[in-house]
Protein backbone atom coordinates (compact mmCIF):
# COMPACT_ATOMS: atom_id res chain seq x y z
CA UNK A 1 0.00 0.00 0.00
CA UNK A 2 2.91 2.41 0.96
CA UNK A 3 4.11 2.24 -3.10
CA UNK A 4 0.60 2.93 -4.49
CA UNK A 5 0.38 5.93 -2.10
CA UNK A 6 3.59 7.38 -2.62
CA UNK A 7 2.48 7.04 -6.86
CA UNK A 8 -0.71 8.85 -5.88
CA UNK A 9 1.33 11.78 -3.68
CA UNK A 10 3.96 11.66 -6.30
CA UNK A 11 1.35 12.46 -8.88
CA UNK A 12 -1.01 15.40 -6.65
CA UNK A 13 2.48 17.05 -5.58
CA UNK A 14 3.59 17.69 -9.25
CA UNK A 15 0.21 18.38 -10.34
CA UNK A 16 -0.27 21.34 -7.24
CA UNK A 17 2.24 22.52 -8.39
CA UNK A 18 1.92 22.63 -12.39
CA UNK A 19 -1.25 24.23 -11.91
CA UNK A 20 -0.24 26.55 -8.89
CA UNK A 21 -2.71 25.59 -5.97
CA UNK A 22 -1.64 26.21 -2.67
CA UNK A 23 -2.89 23.06 -1.25
CA UNK A 24 -5.06 19.80 -1.98
CA UNK A 25 -5.93 16.49 -0.46
CA UNK A 26 -7.07 13.77 -2.55
CA UNK A 27 -8.38 10.30 -0.91
CA UNK A 28 -8.85 7.37 -3.51
CA UNK A 29 -11.11 4.16 -2.28
CA UNK A 30 -9.69 1.03 -4.04
CA UNK A 31 -9.13 -2.49 -3.51
CA UNK A 32 -11.14 -2.35 -0.05
CA UNK A 33 -8.51 0.22 0.96
CA UNK A 34 -8.37 3.97 1.78
CA UNK A 35 -5.19 5.51 -0.04
CA UNK A 36 -4.42 9.61 0.34
CA UNK A 37 -2.01 11.88 -1.20
CA UNK A 38 -1.90 15.81 0.48
CA UNK A 39 0.24 18.55 -0.44
CA UNK A 40 0.66 21.97 0.57
CA UNK A 41 -1.11 24.04 2.80
CA UNK A 42 -4.02 25.81 4.31
CA UNK A 43 -3.34 29.13 3.43
CA UNK A 44 -0.70 31.40 1.58
CA UNK A 45 -0.73 33.69 4.67
CA UNK A 46 -1.08 31.11 7.46
CA UNK A 47 0.51 28.68 6.37
CA UNK A 48 -0.27 24.70 7.68
CA UNK A 49 0.17 21.62 6.03
CA UNK A 50 -2.81 20.04 4.23
CA UNK A 51 -4.00 16.03 5.53
CA UNK A 52 -6.35 13.96 5.06
CA UNK A 53 -8.08 15.96 7.49
CA UNK A 54 -7.69 19.61 6.45
CA UNK A 55 -11.35 20.62 5.93
CA UNK A 56 -12.37 21.92 2.55
CA UNK A 57 -15.85 23.74 1.60
CA UNK A 58 -17.60 21.21 -0.46
CA UNK A 59 -19.41 23.80 -2.66
CA UNK A 60 -22.09 22.00 -4.46
CA UNK A 61 -21.07 18.72 -3.48
CA UNK A 62 -23.12 19.34 -0.15
CA UNK A 63 -26.30 18.69 -2.58
CA UNK A 64 -26.22 15.19 -2.10
CA UNK A 65 -26.39 15.44 1.62
CA UNK A 66 -29.53 16.97 1.32
CA UNK A 67 -30.73 14.40 -1.82
CA UNK A 68 -29.78 11.43 0.27
CA UNK A 69 -31.71 12.81 3.95
CA UNK A 70 -34.83 13.75 2.03
CA UNK A 71 -34.26 9.86 0.39
CA UNK A 72 -34.27 8.58 3.67
CA UNK A 73 -37.84 10.29 4.82
CA UNK A 74 -39.03 9.19 1.38
CA UNK A 75 -37.83 6.07 2.66
CA UNK A 76 -39.66 6.69 6.18
CA UNK A 77 -42.90 7.13 4.48
CA UNK A 78 -42.89 10.90 6.13
CA UNK A 79 -42.37 12.05 2.22
CA UNK A 80 -43.69 11.51 -1.26
CA UNK A 81 -41.21 12.29 -4.43
CA UNK A 82 -43.77 12.74 -6.39
CA UNK A 83 -45.99 14.71 -4.18
CA UNK A 84 -46.06 18.53 -4.59
CA UNK A 85 -43.59 20.96 -2.82
CA UNK A 86 -46.62 22.85 -1.28
CA UNK A 87 -47.53 20.18 0.70
CA UNK A 88 -44.86 20.20 3.17
CA UNK A 89 -44.04 23.89 2.33
CA UNK A 90 -47.12 25.62 1.92
CA UNK A 91 -45.58 28.97 2.42
CA UNK A 92 -44.07 28.67 -1.16
CA UNK A 93 -45.22 31.48 -3.53
CA UNK A 94 -43.43 32.13 -6.90
CA UNK A 95 -44.74 34.73 -9.49
CA UNK A 96 -46.08 31.84 -11.19
CA UNK A 97 -49.00 30.58 -9.18
CA UNK A 98 -49.18 27.59 -11.05
CA UNK A 99 -45.85 26.72 -11.21
CA UNK A 100 -45.38 26.81 -7.29
CA UNK A 101 -48.61 24.47 -6.72
CA UNK A 102 -47.10 21.80 -9.52
CA UNK A 103 -43.79 21.71 -8.22
CA UNK A 104 -42.48 18.47 -6.62
CA UNK A 105 -40.18 17.15 -4.52
CA UNK A 106 -38.57 15.02 -7.61
CA UNK A 107 -38.33 17.85 -9.33
CA UNK A 108 -36.29 19.93 -7.28
CA UNK A 109 -33.80 16.78 -6.72
CA UNK A 110 -33.28 16.22 -10.21
CA UNK A 111 -33.18 19.65 -11.90
CA UNK A 112 -36.26 19.75 -13.35
CA UNK A 113 -38.51 22.32 -11.44
CA UNK A 114 -37.76 25.31 -14.08
CA UNK A 115 -36.27 27.35 -11.24
CA UNK A 116 -33.38 29.46 -12.34
CA UNK A 117 -29.81 28.91 -10.88
CA UNK A 118 -29.12 31.31 -8.06
CA UNK A 119 -30.68 33.89 -6.33
CA UNK A 120 -28.44 37.15 -5.32
CA UNK A 121 -29.45 37.33 -1.51
CA UNK A 122 -28.11 36.93 2.22
CA UNK A 123 -30.47 36.15 4.56
CA UNK A 124 -28.82 36.09 7.82
CA UNK A 125 -27.16 33.48 10.08
CA UNK A 126 -30.06 32.75 12.13
CA UNK A 127 -31.98 29.60 12.29
CA UNK A 128 -34.78 31.33 10.20
CA UNK A 129 -32.38 31.87 7.09
CA UNK A 130 -33.97 29.18 4.98
CA UNK A 131 -37.62 30.51 5.65
CA UNK A 132 -36.65 34.21 4.70
CA UNK A 133 -34.76 32.62 1.30
CA UNK A 134 -37.61 30.76 0.70
CA UNK A 135 -39.84 33.77 1.12
CA UNK A 136 -37.48 35.78 -1.59
CA UNK A 137 -38.79 33.23 -3.96
CA UNK A 138 -41.35 35.09 -4.59
CA UNK A 139 -39.04 37.36 -6.84
CA UNK A 140 -37.56 34.64 -8.93
CA UNK A 141 -39.00 34.04 -11.98
CA UNK A 142 -38.90 30.32 -13.53
CA UNK A 143 -36.80 30.04 -16.76
CA UNK A 144 -39.15 26.97 -17.90
CA UNK A 145 -41.95 25.03 -16.58
CA UNK A 146 -41.64 22.75 -14.32
CA UNK A 147 -40.92 18.74 -15.81
CA UNK A 148 -40.16 20.31 -19.20
CA UNK A 149 -36.13 20.83 -18.96
CA UNK A 150 -33.23 20.01 -17.24
CA UNK A 151 -31.40 22.93 -15.65
CA UNK A 152 -28.77 23.18 -12.51
CA UNK A 153 -30.28 24.95 -9.93
CA UNK A 154 -29.48 26.19 -6.20
CA UNK A 155 -32.45 27.89 -5.82
CA UNK A 156 -33.91 24.08 -5.98
CA UNK A 157 -31.78 22.47 -3.45
CA UNK A 158 -32.14 25.53 -1.02
CA UNK A 159 -35.54 25.00 -0.96
CA UNK A 160 -35.58 21.21 -0.54
CA UNK A 161 -33.51 22.30 2.48
CA UNK A 162 -36.56 24.64 3.97
CA UNK A 163 -38.63 21.04 2.84
CA UNK A 164 -36.39 19.09 5.57
CA UNK A 165 -36.88 21.63 7.82
CA UNK A 166 -40.27 21.57 7.32
CA UNK A 167 -40.55 18.05 8.29
CA UNK A 168 -38.50 17.36 11.12
CA UNK A 169 -39.29 20.44 13.12
CA UNK A 170 -35.25 21.32 12.85
CA UNK A 171 -33.11 23.56 11.33
CA UNK A 172 -31.03 22.23 8.31
CA UNK A 173 -27.99 21.35 9.71
CA UNK A 174 -29.31 19.72 12.50
CA UNK A 175 -31.45 17.65 10.89
CA UNK A 176 -28.69 16.80 8.51
CA UNK A 177 -27.16 16.02 11.83
CA UNK A 178 -29.07 13.66 12.63
CA UNK A 179 -29.92 11.40 9.70
CA UNK A 180 -26.48 11.16 8.49
CA UNK A 181 -23.81 13.27 10.00
CA UNK A 182 -24.36 11.19 13.07
CA UNK A 183 -25.08 7.62 12.01
CA UNK A 184 -22.60 7.57 9.79
CA UNK A 185 -19.70 8.99 12.31
CA UNK A 186 -19.03 12.17 9.79
CA UNK A 187 -17.49 13.73 12.64
CA UNK A 188 -15.67 16.30 10.73
CA UNK A 189 -18.00 17.42 8.44
CA UNK A 190 -19.72 20.61 9.26
CA UNK A 191 -21.69 23.77 8.25
CA UNK A 192 -20.48 26.33 10.83
CA UNK A 193 -17.68 28.16 10.99
CA UNK A 194 -18.08 27.91 14.73
CA UNK A 195 -16.84 24.41 14.47
CA UNK A 196 -14.99 25.23 11.79
CA UNK A 197 -12.28 27.15 13.41
CA UNK A 198 -11.43 25.09 16.07
CA UNK A 199 -10.25 22.87 13.59
CA UNK A 200 -7.61 22.66 10.87
CA UNK A 201 -9.04 24.30 7.53
CA UNK A 202 -8.21 25.47 4.29
CA UNK A 203 -8.96 29.09 2.92
CA UNK A 204 -9.60 29.75 -0.73
CA UNK A 205 -7.01 31.42 -3.09
CA UNK A 206 -7.79 33.45 -6.67
CA UNK A 207 -4.70 34.87 -8.74
CA UNK A 208 -4.16 38.33 -7.18
CA UNK A 209 -2.81 41.23 -8.69
CA UNK A 210 0.51 40.13 -9.31
CA UNK A 211 -0.02 36.63 -10.59
CA UNK A 212 0.02 34.66 -7.28
CA UNK A 213 -2.46 32.97 -5.25
CA UNK A 214 -4.07 35.69 -3.05
CA UNK A 215 -6.29 34.69 -0.28
CA UNK A 216 -10.26 35.16 -0.83
CA UNK A 217 -11.56 37.09 1.83
CA UNK A 218 -15.55 35.37 1.83
CA UNK A 219 -14.65 32.22 2.95
CA UNK A 220 -17.99 30.51 2.63
CA UNK A 221 -21.68 31.11 1.36
CA UNK A 222 -24.55 32.66 3.59
CA UNK A 223 -26.41 29.93 5.54
CA UNK A 224 -29.84 30.44 3.25
CA UNK A 225 -27.16 28.66 0.87
CA UNK A 226 -26.46 26.01 2.44
CA UNK A 227 -28.50 23.24 1.44
CA UNK A 228 -27.37 23.55 -1.78
CA UNK A 229 -23.82 24.66 -1.04
CA UNK A 230 -22.53 25.40 2.36
CA UNK A 231 -20.92 21.93 3.64
CA UNK A 232 -17.61 21.74 5.17
CA UNK A 233 -15.79 17.78 5.21
CA UNK A 234 -12.24 16.76 4.88
CA UNK A 235 -10.68 14.40 2.07
CA UNK A 236 -10.79 11.17 4.49
CA UNK A 237 -14.68 12.06 5.93
CA UNK A 238 -15.71 12.38 1.84
CA UNK A 239 -14.71 9.00 1.43
CA UNK A 240 -16.75 7.56 4.36
CA UNK A 241 -19.56 9.27 2.95
CA UNK A 242 -18.25 7.89 -0.85
CA UNK A 243 -18.35 4.04 0.92
CA UNK A 244 -21.85 4.53 2.16
CA UNK A 245 -23.36 5.52 -0.84
CA UNK A 246 -21.15 2.32 -2.39
CA UNK A 247 -22.60 0.07 0.41
CA UNK A 248 -25.99 -1.26 1.20
CA UNK A 249 -27.75 1.28 3.42
CA UNK A 250 -26.35 0.46 6.98
CA UNK A 251 -24.22 2.23 9.56
CA UNK A 252 -20.21 1.23 10.41
CA UNK A 253 -22.03 0.16 13.49
CA UNK A 254 -24.53 -2.03 11.41
CA UNK A 255 -27.43 0.51 11.96
CA UNK A 256 -29.18 0.98 8.94
CA UNK A 257 -29.67 4.67 7.67
CA UNK A 258 -31.71 4.07 4.27
CA UNK A 259 -32.58 0.94 2.24
CA UNK A 260 -30.18 -0.24 -0.38
CA UNK A 261 -32.77 0.19 -2.75
CA UNK A 262 -32.78 3.78 -1.82
CA UNK A 263 -29.14 4.32 -2.94
CA UNK A 264 -29.35 2.64 -6.07
CA UNK A 265 -32.84 4.46 -6.85
CA UNK A 266 -30.75 7.94 -6.48
CA UNK A 267 -28.13 6.13 -9.03
CA UNK A 268 -30.59 5.66 -11.56
CA UNK A 269 -31.31 7.82 -14.89
CA UNK A 270 -34.46 10.42 -13.93
CA UNK A 271 -33.76 13.13 -16.89
CA UNK A 272 -31.90 13.33 -19.68
CA UNK A 273 -29.20 15.72 -20.13
CA UNK A 274 -28.18 17.38 -23.23
CA UNK A 275 -24.30 17.96 -24.11
CA UNK A 276 -23.13 18.59 -20.41
CA UNK A 277 -20.11 18.86 -18.59
CA UNK A 278 -22.13 17.22 -15.92
CA UNK A 279 -22.69 14.19 -17.47
CA UNK A 280 -24.97 12.37 -19.43
CA UNK A 281 -27.91 12.53 -17.36
CA UNK A 282 -29.04 13.30 -13.39
CA UNK A 283 -30.03 10.85 -11.34
CA UNK A 284 -31.73 11.68 -7.46
CA UNK A 285 -29.30 14.50 -7.22
CA UNK A 286 -26.40 12.44 -8.67
CA UNK A 287 -24.25 13.42 -11.82
CA UNK A 288 -24.14 9.89 -13.99
CA UNK A 289 -21.84 9.18 -16.44
CA UNK A 290 -20.36 6.98 -18.57
CA UNK A 291 -16.40 6.79 -19.18
CA UNK A 292 -14.75 4.33 -21.12
CA UNK A 293 -17.67 2.41 -20.69
CA UNK A 294 -17.90 2.12 -17.52
CA UNK A 295 -20.90 4.26 -15.37
CA UNK A 296 -19.81 6.74 -12.65
CA UNK A 297 -21.83 8.58 -10.68
CA UNK A 298 -20.85 11.90 -8.92
CA UNK A 299 -20.74 15.75 -8.46
CA UNK A 300 -18.21 18.84 -8.15
CA UNK A 301 -18.60 21.74 -6.20
CA UNK A 302 -16.93 25.51 -6.51
CA UNK A 303 -16.51 28.08 -3.44
CA UNK A 304 -14.90 31.15 -3.59
CA UNK A 305 -11.56 29.87 -4.08
CA UNK A 306 -12.06 26.61 -3.19
CA UNK A 307 -13.31 23.66 -5.85
CA UNK A 308 -14.14 19.98 -4.82
CA UNK A 309 -15.27 16.78 -7.50
CA UNK A 310 -16.20 12.94 -5.80
CA UNK A 311 -16.49 10.20 -8.17
CA UNK A 312 -18.12 7.10 -7.28
CA UNK A 313 -18.02 3.71 -9.68
CA UNK A 314 -20.17 1.61 -8.00
CA UNK A 315 -19.34 -1.44 -10.34
CA UNK A 316 -15.87 -1.37 -9.31
CA UNK A 317 -16.13 -0.02 -5.55
CA UNK A 318 -14.47 2.79 -6.36
CA UNK A 319 -14.56 5.98 -5.45
CA UNK A 320 -11.80 9.46 -5.85
CA UNK A 321 -12.29 12.76 -4.37
CA UNK A 322 -10.07 15.83 -4.60
CA UNK A 323 -10.16 18.80 -2.94
CA UNK A 324 -8.65 22.42 -3.63
CA UNK A 325 -7.96 25.63 -2.07
CA UNK A 326 -7.47 27.82 -5.58
CA UNK A 327 -9.50 29.45 -7.85
CA UNK A 328 -10.57 27.71 -11.73
CA UNK A 329 -7.21 28.49 -13.23
CA UNK A 330 -5.87 26.38 -10.96
CA UNK A 331 -8.17 24.69 -8.47
CA UNK A 332 -11.12 23.12 -10.89
CA UNK A 333 -7.94 21.97 -13.10
CA UNK A 334 -6.57 20.12 -10.71
CA UNK A 335 -9.76 18.30 -9.43
CA UNK A 336 -9.88 17.29 -13.13
CA UNK A 337 -6.68 15.90 -13.42
CA UNK A 338 -6.65 13.94 -10.18
CA UNK A 339 -10.17 12.18 -11.32
CA UNK A 340 -8.97 11.45 -14.37
CA UNK A 341 -5.62 10.56 -13.31
CA UNK A 342 -6.65 7.70 -10.24
CA UNK A 343 -9.46 6.59 -13.07
CA UNK A 344 -6.95 5.49 -15.33
CA UNK A 345 -4.05 4.21 -13.01
CA UNK A 346 -6.62 2.07 -10.91
CA UNK A 347 -8.91 1.34 -13.22
CA UNK A 348 -7.42 1.63 -16.21
CA UNK A 349 -10.74 3.59 -17.56
CA UNK A 350 -9.52 6.39 -19.71
CA UNK A 351 -11.91 10.58 -19.82
CA UNK A 352 -10.79 12.74 -22.60
CA UNK A 353 -12.40 15.59 -23.71
CA UNK A 354 -14.05 15.62 -27.51
CA UNK A 355 -12.37 17.19 -30.31
CA UNK A 356 -13.57 20.26 -31.69
CA UNK A 357 -14.59 20.98 -35.40
CA UNK A 358 -12.25 23.33 -37.20
CA UNK A 359 -13.48 27.07 -36.98
CA UNK A 360 -16.33 27.81 -39.05
CA UNK A 361 -17.27 31.10 -40.02
CA UNK A 362 -20.66 30.76 -40.82
CA UNK A 363 -21.56 28.82 -37.64
CA UNK A 364 -19.69 31.51 -35.70
CA UNK A 365 -21.64 34.17 -37.00
CA UNK A 366 -24.91 32.10 -35.16
CA UNK A 367 -23.46 32.09 -31.63
CA UNK A 368 -21.40 35.18 -31.25
CA UNK A 369 -23.63 37.10 -28.71
CA UNK A 370 -23.91 37.98 -24.71
CA UNK A 371 -25.87 35.34 -22.53
CA UNK A 372 -26.91 36.51 -19.53
CA UNK A 373 -28.86 34.67 -16.04
CA UNK A 374 -29.39 36.24 -12.46
CA UNK A 375 -25.88 35.97 -12.14
CA UNK A 376 -23.48 36.00 -15.19
CA UNK A 377 -23.11 36.79 -18.55
CA UNK A 378 -21.01 34.83 -20.77
CA UNK A 379 -19.57 36.82 -24.09
CA UNK A 380 -18.91 34.31 -26.90
CA UNK A 381 -16.63 36.51 -29.63
CA UNK A 382 -15.35 35.92 -32.57
CA UNK A 383 -11.36 36.33 -32.71
CA UNK A 384 -9.30 35.51 -35.78
CA UNK A 385 -9.51 32.03 -36.90
CA UNK A 386 -11.60 31.37 -33.49
CA UNK A 387 -14.28 31.58 -31.03
CA UNK A 388 -13.55 33.13 -27.58
CA UNK A 389 -16.02 32.90 -24.20
CA UNK A 390 -15.78 34.92 -21.69
CA UNK A 391 -17.86 34.64 -17.80
CA UNK A 392 -18.18 37.19 -15.69
CA UNK A 393 -20.31 38.00 -12.43
CA UNK A 394 -23.09 40.93 -13.17
CA UNK A 395 -21.87 44.60 -12.13
CA UNK A 396 -24.49 44.81 -10.23
CA UNK A 397 -24.65 41.47 -8.11
CA UNK A 398 -20.98 43.11 -7.90
CA UNK A 399 -21.74 46.35 -6.77
CA UNK A 400 -24.52 44.81 -4.03
CA UNK A 401 -22.19 42.44 -2.78
CA UNK A 402 -20.70 43.39 1.29
CA UNK A 403 -17.99 40.49 0.65
CA UNK A 404 -15.50 39.78 -1.80
CA UNK A 405 -16.97 37.42 -5.00
CA UNK A 406 -14.87 35.75 -7.43
CA UNK A 407 -12.87 37.03 -9.89
CA UNK A 408 -14.07 37.22 -13.85
CA UNK A 409 -13.02 34.75 -16.14
CA UNK A 410 -10.67 36.12 -18.71
CA UNK A 411 -11.47 35.14 -22.65
CA UNK A 412 -10.75 31.71 -23.26
CA UNK A 413 -10.70 29.41 -26.48
CA UNK A 414 -14.24 27.67 -27.45
CA UNK A 415 -15.20 24.89 -30.04
CA UNK A 416 -18.10 23.64 -31.36
CA UNK A 417 -18.81 19.94 -31.45
CA UNK A 418 -19.50 17.51 -33.90
CA UNK A 419 -23.29 16.85 -34.26
CA UNK A 420 -26.57 18.07 -34.29
CA UNK A 421 -26.78 19.09 -30.75
CA UNK A 422 -25.22 22.57 -31.18
CA UNK A 423 -22.69 21.47 -28.42
CA UNK A 424 -19.77 23.17 -27.30
CA UNK A 425 -16.60 23.33 -25.45
CA UNK A 426 -14.14 25.29 -23.59
CA UNK A 427 -11.05 24.89 -24.92
CA UNK A 428 -8.69 27.12 -22.50
CA UNK A 429 -8.68 29.33 -19.39
CA UNK A 430 -10.18 28.07 -16.11
CA UNK A 431 -13.33 26.56 -17.57
CA UNK A 432 -11.13 24.42 -20.31
CA UNK A 433 -13.21 21.19 -20.82
CA UNK A 434 -16.48 22.68 -19.69
CA UNK A 435 -19.08 21.64 -22.33
CA UNK A 436 -22.61 23.22 -23.12
CA UNK A 437 -24.87 23.71 -26.28
CA UNK A 438 -26.72 26.48 -27.74
CA UNK A 439 -30.80 26.23 -27.93
CA UNK A 440 -32.83 27.65 -30.65
CA UNK A 441 -36.56 29.24 -31.53
CA UNK A 442 -38.80 27.47 -33.51
CA UNK A 443 -37.52 30.06 -36.11
CA UNK A 444 -33.77 27.97 -35.60
CA UNK A 445 -32.40 31.69 -34.22
CA UNK A 446 -30.28 30.65 -30.98
CA UNK A 447 -31.95 32.31 -28.18
CA UNK A 448 -29.76 30.32 -25.01
CA UNK A 449 -26.51 28.85 -24.37
CA UNK A 450 -26.16 26.25 -22.01
CA UNK A 451 -23.01 25.70 -19.91
CA UNK A 452 -22.63 23.20 -16.78
CA UNK A 453 -26.06 22.51 -16.59
CA UNK A 454 -27.01 26.01 -16.26
CA UNK A 455 -28.90 28.09 -18.72
CA UNK A 456 -27.85 31.84 -20.14
CA UNK A 457 -30.88 33.67 -22.41
CA UNK A 458 -29.68 35.51 -25.25
CA UNK A 459 -29.11 39.54 -24.43
CA UNK A 460 -31.30 41.37 -27.18
CA UNK A 461 -28.61 43.67 -29.06
CA UNK A 462 -31.02 46.51 -28.32
CA UNK A 463 -31.18 45.75 -24.35
CA UNK A 464 -27.13 45.77 -24.14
Amino acid sequence: MSDERDTLSEFVEATAAKCGVPGVAVGVWVDGREIYGCHGVTSVENPLPVDQDTLFVLGSVTKPFTATALMRLVAEGRVELTAPVRRYVPELVLPDEGAAAEITVLQLLNHTAGLAWRMGVDTGEGDDALAAYVAKMSEVELIAAPGTRASYSQVGYNLAGRLLERVTGLPYEQAIASLLFEPLGLSNTFFATGDVMTRRFAVGHNVGEDGTPAVARQWKDSRGNNPGGGGVSSSADMLRWARFHLGDGHAPDGTRVVPAETLRKMREQTVELRSSTLGDAFGICWFLREVDGVRTVGHGGSANGQFAELLIVPERDFAVVALSNAGPDGGLAFNQAAVRWALEHYLGVVDRDPEPLPHDEKRAVEVVGIFANDMMTLTIASEGAGLTIACAIKPEIRAAADTELPPDLPSAGLGLLPGDEDAYIVTGGGLKGQRGFFTRDESGVITGADLAGRLFHRVPVASR
